[in-house]
């Protein structure tokens, strides 16, 4: 079966708050715009029984709710939402590549805002009390559900003891599993001292995960002594699991920066290692995980994604156009004698402006668009013929511009 081509400005992988806030910016742009979400649009916040910490909801929201609304007001400024899963990318090059089981997509930029799950501890019935059926993964997101109830907490790392902490604000009681032996956790000094000092927290040592029982919703957690292999019933209103996340980046290994656990790397901006390709979301490597801060993300990438494209057509178009002899000049406000220089720049684009078109960029306003000569310096001096750059030049004398100029003539 041969596949068709379609093609966007803008292609964003994951549908999660990340992912939907980019393209909001990015329809609201009026860029053509398609997000691609393999399972459920609104990710992770959507088993979230109540937000109570996002702006602008006092009385609290679903996590379904709210990215119903996210959802709902990308498809207002005409983004394509496509609930299937992408397969396989090629994001080198203009022309970024997305194949899916149908359609190959092709898009001026990528946004990659596919998130990540949390680390299961494949025990029995598991699946069954996934997110809002009694197994949680955010403390921040649900702990006030469990306002006067016993919680047990799996895991004694940072995330671990620290959220459980959190949940001691809110619970009666706060149960904590620990595979290590009496007083060994894997948290930071201080969380630990907080912890065992705090009269709402109980540990269990030398402890796994067994089974999670219950009917509608869970009620009870069956550890495992793993010295013993004893197995301890506990009865509890609810269980967070803090052993780990897993980013959803395996198909773009080999092509986007990763950190050892699989994070990518992005700079302030969202941007990735490679050129108009961006990251936002649970899926950068970053310390904090939430919807508001996914929203952030999601909003840098989307107008980083569209200033990409703008300065791309320009680039391609405008300045490196093949009608004249092109002079591109580097300058920066805050420079004087970058500053000075531009009156000789300008005169000689009068002067030669038959033959000549000039570009002038501001490298502290548009360094992006600077770079894409290889240099953001400023005073200096790019010479184009054909649509490609014959020279680099430091020299701006007016003198020496004339004689580059009638050379290329």
């Amino acid at each position: 079966m041969e596949k068709k081509h379609e093609y966007y400005d803008v292609a964003i992988i994951g549908g999660g708050a990340a992912g939907l806030t980019a393209a909001i910016y990015c329809g609201r742009a009026r860029l053509k715009t398609i997000l691609f979400e393999k399972s459920l649009l609104g990710g992770l916040a959507t088993y979230t029984s109540e937000i109570e910490n996002y702006p602008g909801f006092p009385d609290g929201e679903t996590g379904t709710g709210l990215m119903n609304l996210f959802t709902k007001q990308a498809k207002k400024f005409g983004v394509t939402i496509k609930q299937t899963d992408v397969k396989s990318v090629n994001l080198e090059g203009k022309d970024k590549i997305l194949e899916t089981f149908r359609v190959i997509y092709h898009a001026k930029a990528v946004i990659i805002a596919t998130g990540g799950k949390p680390r299961l501890t494949k025990a029995l019935n598991e699946e069954k009390f996934l997110y809002d059926k009694g197994i949680s993964f955010c403390a921040t997101c649900d702990a006030a559900y469990y306002t006067d109830k016993t919680v047990m907490v799996i895991g004694s790392g940072d995330a671990a003891i620290e959220e459980g902490i959190f949940l001691t604000k809110f619970a009666k009681k706060v149960i904590v599993s620990v595979i290590h032996d009496v007083g060994i956790m894997d948290a930071n000094k201080i969380a630990q001292e907080q912890a065992m000092n705090n009269p709402k927290m109980e540990f269990i040592w030398n402890t796994m995960v067994h089974s999670f029982e219950g009917e509608e919703r869970l009620n009870k957690v069956v550890l495992k002594n793993v010295k013993t292999g004893e197995l301890i019933e506990v009865p509890v209103d609810g269980c967070f699991l803090f052993i780990g996340y897993e980013p959803n980046t395996e198909i773009f290994k080999g092509q986007i920066n990763m950190n050892k656990n699989g994070y990518i790397i992005t700079d302030e901006n969202m941007q990735t290692n490679i050129d108009g390709v961006f990251a936002a979301g649970d899926v950068r490597a970053k310390a904090i995980k939430q919807v508001a801060t996914a929203v952030g993300d999601g909003a840098i990438a989307g107008i980083m994604a569209e200033k990409y494209v703008a300065e791309s057509e320009l680039f391609e178009k405008e300045i490196m156009q093949k009608d004249k002899i092109g002079l591109i000049y580097l300058w920066s406000p805050i420079d004087e004698k970058s500053r000075e220089n531009l009156k000789i720049i300008e005169d000689i684009e009068r002067e030669y402006r038959d033959i000549l078109k000039v570009f002038k960029i501001d490298v502290y306003k548009n360094a992006t668009l600077a770079a894409r000569l290889g240099d953001v310096e400023a005073l200096t001096i790019y010479y184009t013929k054909d649509g490609k750059v014959v020279k680099k030049d430091n020299n701006i004398e007016k003198a020496s511009i004339i004689e580059n100029i009638k050379a290329l003539a």
